[in-house]
């Protein structure tokens, strides 16, 4: 076994001390959610049976249980907003209920507990079905068609208390969860209300306001972390969830065939009419009648009903890549709701909207559809432009142009196509060869949804043969190549780095090199520079002319001055001013010979792993909580991301996602990891693993070398689960320290605490940076804890080694001030900057 073969297989090997995690067993596992979740599952039982004993999943329909104007109101059947509860309506509904319950309705049932879900459950339900009833009769009676319409509905629908209950228990969940379920769960119940209107979409809209308002009633006392809060990933995932669920609208509509809600006549032009032909004296007289029968023949067929999905598609197109940040999927998103916009409100007539005869004529009802119909795409856009922060990951120029040719390029031979079919196949036309104007005219129109263009003229219309193929499967085509084309760019997009140089520079650290904050220099934002010979490197961004470098250069040993002179000659020749930033002491006479400035900036934490022993009275605060978790069968893994089960991913993304979502501050960058420096391959995870298979913390550890072996760990990611016991992270901390030690490491780091000072050390004479510093220092000290970290560090007994900052030119000061400022906040906003102030200034309350 080679060296980096024993690296590889300590990496993904499971620390002995204090053992793997047991497997769980089934039948605990069974009995334990039994126990947790009774409501949950007698719920799941009673819709069980009463969807076979009622017949509803054979196709038969309780009347006399079921809700509505006429068996609760006319018929005075009290029971039934109660009994409509509990029986589902159909085989689907009642699938879709069970599926639900059983999970989503599960963990808000351990959220609420158990007598309180069950009376959340039957309260929203029971108040949102009369509320609902009472707003259908209400607006019968003011003529109202959809009032009139579903007056006559029966409902049965146990989802309508369920969503209640599980609006209600998002009070008591983390901040994470507490948005994500919000945030998700109206939109989507928005969109069924206006896009189907059924009694009951309408009825779950209602359910969820009063869970919402009966959840803020049961948390008053309960305290809770702050909703402003989240981080880049999470504001992408809401942000491409809502764009997905809006982009559903249409489909709503094709599927429940509700042309009677607020919204289905804007749609209404989708729903392909496959009957029906052109009466031949419409060549002649080309009435309304024959507009109906034109449009009849050619939106018939799956070609036409494929492109009438074309606005879900593009939906779901942007939100598979707005989840991932891309700047690309962030523009086809707001376009396409532009387009939407812009060609429902020239279809439907917004701006005769102004004119008060118009109104009159249309009455409110479609007047409330076609402002509801341009202002919701534009809604979509105006959140977008607000969060456009949030989707900066740029597609490589080639990318780009790669895309425009093929969409370009497409769309030209598509519509080349339509047109000289219809020169050809021109006896197929209701009136006969077509002018080549007229094909011209049309030819956006095989493209574009039936309902988001104005009606056929007489020019144009194929009836039959090649050119009714063409005019319908045109638009199929172009869309296929549009989605292909969209997919390579996302692709392309991911790779922003010059993976060539990126490689060079692993193959350095692995040579040894770097010190043990040199694997910082891998990660996302760095350029490299190299020596002539390739022996050397160094990892620098460019942020207001500045040159900033993390950690030493990586080079062989006696190579040090060759490498800094190199980079600073380069620097130079590019007009950039160059500050080493974050190097170890070793470094510091070679800056001190070319007469620059420089300082300490930090302290790092180092703990030699050879004889180490966590024996006496110094390890005793340590030896407590390493105790404490052997005795409560807290397990540790070693592994790399890729390597762990889903479970654990999940569950380490949840956990960093519900820390990122109790603070408003901002994240801090540059020397300081997240969740994607967690994912590299080469850095190792340390978990703690509860005896019931739960994470309690996770730890992340970056590699140095020394001749292609795995010489030491650093720490950087460190996030502790909700409810953790007591001193975990100093449980995970010295239980990886003993397995590091075990696998033939020689150096554990705990990382270099910023700004911060060793304990004795006397500072010096001070110059202007260094008050600067130790003033940012008590300054960010409320917000970001650094000098408690570092005497969290200190428990360790560990020695201390200084990094430092070095800068030719004094001139420059201000400017490397706020070049390392934006290294460390790179995508703060103004209200992130706001909060951290207030926080700073003790204004902020709890963060």
């Amino acid at each position: 076994m080679t060296a980096s073969d024993a690296a590889l297989s300590a990496r993904t090997a499971t620390a002995e001390t204090p053992g793997t995690p047991p497997a769980p067993r089934k039948e605990g596992a069974f009995v334990g959610y039994l126990r947790a979740n009774p409501f949950s599952v007698a719920l799941a039982l009673i819709v069980f049976g009463t969807g076979f004993g009622f017949r509803t999943f054979l196709g038969d329909f309780p009347q006399e249980f079921a809700a509505g104007v006429v068996t609760t109101g006319d018929l005075r059947y009290w029971w039934t907003p109660l009994t409509a509860l509990f029986i589902p309506d159909s085989l689907i509904a009642g699938i879709l209920v069970l599926a639900l319950v059983l999970t989503v309705g599960a963990y808000a049932e351990r959220r609420l507990g158990t007598w309180r879900a069950v009376g959340v459950f039957v309260v929203t339900g029971v108040v949102a079905i009369l509320l609902g009833l009472g707003l259908q009769t209400l607006t019968a009676a003011w003529g109202a068609d959809w009032g009139l319409l579903k007056s006559v509905d029966l409902v049965t629908d146990p989802s309508i208390g369920l969503i209640g209950t599980i609006m209600a228990a998002t009070a008591m969940a983390p901040a994470l969860w507490r948005r994500r379920i919000r945030v998700i769960g109206f939109t989507l119940l928005l969109m069924f209300a206006l896009y189907a209107a059924d009694s009951n979409s309408v009825f779950r809209l209602i359910a969820a306001v009063l869970g919402l308002l009966a959840g803020i009633l049961l948390a008053r006392d309960t305290p809770r972390g702050s909703w402003h809060r989240s981080s880049y990933r999470e504001v992408r995932t809401l942000v491409a969830a809502i764009v997905a669920a809006v982009g559903l609208g249409p489909l709503i509509v094709l599927i429940s065939d509700s042309l009677d809600s607020p919204l289905g006549l804007v749609v209404s032009g989708f729903a392909p009419d496959t009957t029906g032909e052109v009466s031949p004296e419409c060549a002649q007289d080309f009435t309304a009648e024959c507009i109906k029968q034109a449009d009849a023949v050619l939106t018939g067929g799956p070609g036409p009903f494929l492109i009438s999905l074309v606005p879900l598609l593009l939906a779901l197109l942007a939100a598979w890549g707005l989840r991932t940040g891309r700047r690309a999927a962030w523009i086809l998103a707001i376009v396409s709701n532009l387009a939407v916009a812009v060609l429902t409100g020239t279809v439907l007539g917004f701006t005769d909207l102004f004119d008060a005869g118009v109104r009159d004529v249309v009455g409110p009802e479609f007047v409330i559809a076609i402002v509801l119909a341009t202002c919701l795409p534009l809604a979509l856009v105006a959140l977008l432009l607000l969060t456009r922060r949030r989707f900066q990951v740029a597609a490589p120029r080639p990318a780009a142009v790669r895309f425009a040719i093929i969409v370009v390029g497409a769309f030209v031979v598509f519509a080349a196509g339509y047109v000289v079919t219809g020169l050809v196949d021109g006896d197929d036309y209701l009136a006969g060869p077509p002018e080549i104007a007229a094909l011209l005219g049309d030819v956006l129109r095989p493209f574009v949804p039936a309902g988001f263009l104005p009606d056929v003229t007489l020019d144009a219309i194929p009836l039959d043969g090649p050119a009714l193929f063409v005019y319908q499967w045109t638009g199929v085509a172009f869309w296929a190549v549009f989605v292909f084309a969209t997919v390579q760019l996302y692709r392309a997009t991911g790779v922003q780095r010059d993976t060539t140089e990126e490689a060079r520079f692993r193959t350095l650290l692995r040579e040894g090199g770097g010190g043990t904050l040199g694997f910082m220099g891998t990660w996302p934002g760095n350029a490299y520079w190299f020596t002539d010979d390739g022996r050397g490197a160094v990892a620098y961004r460019v942020i207001k002319g500045v040159a900033l470098t993390m950690s030493d250069p990586v080079c062989a040993e006696g190579a040090e001055r060759k490498t800094v002179e190199g980079f600073v000659a380069y620097c130079e020749a590019q007009g950039w001013s160059a500050c080493f930033y974050s190097f170890h002491e070793k470094y510091l006479p070679i800056f001190q010979s070319f007469g620059w400035q420089h300082m300490s900036v930090g302290e790092e934490t180092v703990l030699d792993l050879p004889g180490l022993e966590l024996a006496g009275k110094p390890w005793q605060k340590i030896r407590q909580p390493l105790n404490r978790g052997q005795r409560e069968g807290i397990t540790t893994l070693w592994s790399a991301w890729d390597e762990l089960p889903a479970q654990y991913t999940a569950e380490i993304e949840a956990v960093s996602e519900e820390w990122v979502a109790n603070k408003k501050l901002p994240e801090m960058g540059f020397t300081l990891g997240g969740m994607e420096e967690l994912k590299d391959p080469d850095v190792g995870i340390f978990l703690a693993i509860n005896k019931d298979g739960g994470i309690e913390a996770t730890t992340s550890w970056l590699p140095s070398w020394t001749d292609g072996r795995v010489t030491g760990w650093t720490i950087d990611f460190m996030r502790r689960g909700d409810g953790s016991m007591p001193g975990i992270m100093e449980f995970v901390i010295a239980s990886a320290a003993l397995h590091m030690k075990e696998q033939g490491a020689q150096v554990m780091s705990l990382s270099g605490a910023p700004l911060a000072t060793k304990p004795g050390e006397d500072p010096g004479d001070p110059t202007v940076m260094s008050r600067l510093l130790e003033w940012l220092g008590r300054m960010l000290e409320p917000a970001y804890g650094f000098t408690s970290l570092f005497r969290f560090k200190s428990k360790f007994n560990p020695r201390y080694e200084t990094i430092h900052m070095a800068y030719a030119d004094p001139a420059q000061l201000a400017n490397i001030g706020l070049a390392i400022g934006e290294a460390y906040l790179p995508h703060a906003t103004p209200k992130e900057y706001l909060a951290l102030v207030q926080t700073i200034t003790g204004r902020g309350g709890e963060h």
